[in-house]
């Protein structure tokens, strides 16, 4: 049987290849995509992914070629992308304890997250499609981070890129705390490669200035003494497999997340990139 892979999108602008790679390794192997953003709203391409003329300011030459450019655009104009699943509609959000009949709403929120868990059976991987919006709508979202512990409960394999790594160190137990990358190793957007100034989103007319947060910091801290965060500056890719995570750095690590999402369906593979 095919299998069916769920991709979780920004609706303030996703990284145009960051969704086209994995896309094409799901593509090649028959996979099923299934695609779902906070609220049900169509998710668009950052302009400047679309733009093999754009030069990246912290690399100083431009991450888009010509070729993916215009795949990347077909993807974003295709009509896969017009009826993405709403995590609001599907997911509950959790009450805030100084609401009234806090103990029945807190039971009813629970309930329907044991829903949740028959729900993701459904699928066979959780991949989170970075860029800059996911800094806006997916690092701190709560539902997002539920959809990420069923998949973890699950023992599904699950890809973070980018700024979709984020959600990986967040998502957390409410009860503990702990972050779910402690003691594993990941990769994500470097220090290095963090714009001093311009960090851009779709729907929103300001210039941000620098990222809001130094992603590498939060994943040195979320992966503790005994994991590790890779950042890999000076190498081409940065993809790392620490079973059930799949993580990659950056634009040019997009193709090789999908291959290695496919090895870990289809052979076991465990452990890569360390």
């Amino acid at each position: 049987m095919s299998k069916k892979i769920l991709f979780v999108l920004s609706e303030y602008g996703y990284w145009g290849e960051e969704l086209l790679g994995p896309v094409v390794a799901c593509d090649e192997r028959g996979y099923q995509t299934v695609f779902a953003t906070p609220t049900g709203k169509r998710p668009q391409a950052l302009p400047p992914s679309l733009d093999p003329g754009y030069i990246d300011p912290p690399l100083g030459r431009s991450v888009t070629t010509p070729e993916v450019a215009v795949a990347a655009r077909e993807l974003d104009e295709s009509a896969r992308l017009d009826s993405p699943v709403s995590l609001a509609d599907w997911i509950p959000d959790r009450p805030y304890n100084s609401e009234p009949n806090f103990l029945r709403l807190i039971e009813a929120y629970h309930r329907e997250l044991s829903q949740l868990d028959k729900d993701v059976q459904r699928y066979d991987a959780l991949v989170i499609v970075g860029g800059s919006g996911p800094i806006v709508d997916l690092a701190n979202n709560g539902r997002l981070h539920e959809l990420i512990l069923a998949f973890h409960r699950a023992d599904k394999p699950i890809v973070g890129e980018c700024y979709g790594v984020a959600p990986l160190a967040f998502a957390r137990d409410w009860e503990d705390r702990a972050s779910l990358i402690w003691g594993k190793h990941v990769t994500g957007h470097c220090k290095e490669y963090d714009y001093k100034d311009g960090t851009g989103f779709i729907g929103v007319d300001f210039n941000m200035g620098p990222p809001p947060y130094p992603l590498e910091y939060i994943l040195r801290d979320a992966t503790g003494p005994d994991g590790r965060y890779h950042g890999n500056v000076g190498k081409e890719t940065s993809v790392i497999v620490d079973y059930p995570f799949i993580t990659a750095r950056s634009t040019p690590d997009s193709f090789l997340a999908g291959e290695k999402l496919v090895e870990v369906l289809e052979h076991g593979l465990l452990r890569f990139g360390w």
